[in-house]
């Protein structure tokens, strides 16, 4: 049975301990608390009847983006990883070594949403080992996420960049084999690479969505950058999921 989503109001020692260090045992009723006083963008099964009340249908999305069902012996880094939904699901089909990389999401620390402690509740929730490292894309090398990795996920991040081919260099530096780019599409009906900009947040009324390029646009950007073949994976509505190789 799952828990109602709804957020309660923390009390005063639940408020504070959403800043400080979570306890080493794993309590469920502590964690349903710590849970249901935040908002969250990820939905995220933690077991225990307890899933996270996010905002975006992660499961399905989940469904689409062509992860292997099996990574065991893999290196997967996941780039905005956000609440960490894809990182933690990495680890679970057995990935050897998984890094969750974020910056934006996790550096509003009188946001609850941003404050990337979403992503800390559940990992200790979760009883997880993947790593997190606070690293901005623009930052994003070897050095500084501890190497290159198997896999890179790149979900939900390039429409945001103001420099898309400055972004996907960057991933392509850690990508030792697979990139997977999940991404908002637009101008499907011309056939030439292309973006359309949006400026002062006219998509979805979000400041920090700048581009919208079309498929042939995010072939020829991953081409390159490097990759030496592109495949499209999945493709519903205005999102699209490609696979790049090295």
């Amino acid at each position: 049975m799952l828990y109602p989503i709804q957020l309660i109001q923390p009390r005063d020692w639940l408020r504070r301990m959403t800043h400080l260090e979570l306890p080493e045992t794993i309590d469920p009723v502590l964690v349903r608390e710590l849970v249901f006083s935040r908002p969250w963008f990820h939905t995220i099964d933690l077991g225990n009847g307890i899933v996270t009340p996010g905002v975006d249908l992660s499961q399905q999305k989940l469904e689409l983006i062509g992860l292997p069902e099996d990574l065991s012996g893999a290196s997967v880094l996941d780039v905005g990883s956000f609440d960490g939904f894809f990182a933690f699901e990495a680890e679970r089909r057995g990935a050897a070594r998984v890094v969750a990389a974020d910056d934006f999401c996790w550096s509003r620390p009188d946001d609850p949403l941003l404050d990337g402690r979403g992503f800390d509740i559940a990992r200790w929730a979760l009883g997880s080992s993947v790593e997190k490292v606070r690293v901005s894309v623009e930052e994003l090398r070897p050095e500084t996420v501890g190497g290159t990795f198997d896999y890179v996920l790149f979900m939900g991040v390039l429409y945001h960049s103001q420099d898309p081919l400055r972004y996907l260099r960057n991933v392509f530096s850690v990508c030792n084999s697979t990139l997977i780019v999940e991404t908002h599409i637009d101008a499907l009906d011309q056939g030439r690479p292309m973006m359309v900009f949006y400026p002062n947040g006219t998509l979805n009324g979000d400041p920090s969505n700048f581009w919208g390029p079309n498929p042939e646009c995010v072939k020829e950007m991953l081409l390159e950058v490097g990759f030496r073949q592109v495949d499209v994976i999945s493709h519903v509505g205005t999102r699209m999921t490609f696979h790049a190789l090295r």
